[in-house]
């Protein structure tokens, strides 16, 4: 994944969780909190690239909200409905464990 910060050079980082409204990502440089930042990353739908506030930092954990999603949405909201069953399939205990593989 890769941050645009208006104030700095591209920042890269890797993807923690995500859900349709954000994301969260662990990054080497620190970013401002409340700065507005551009997104590029890669989903297995394929590619973003979305405007998203930083809302909060820990460490070198951040939490991004989208704020401009037109032209990576669809993508994240299918890998979210996508993410969402197969962690429902996973969670079932009468569910057998696929093979690795």
């Amino acid at each position: 994944m890769q941050i645009y910060p208006r104030d700095c050079p591209v920042v890269q980082g890797h993807s923690v969780d995500i859900s349709e409204s954000g994301i969260s990502a662990m990054l080497r440089e620190e970013v401002s909190v409340g700065a507005v930042v551009r997104l590029e990353f890669t989903l297995a739908l394929g590619k973003v690239d979305v405007l998203a506030v930083v809302r909060h930092r820990n460490a070198f954990r951040y939490g991004l909200q989208f704020v401009e999603t037109s032209s990576g949405e669809d993508v994240v909201a299918r890998t979210c409905r996508q993410l969402l069953v197969e962690s429902s399939l996973w969670g079932c205990p009468s569910s057998p464990i696929p093979p690795l593989g």
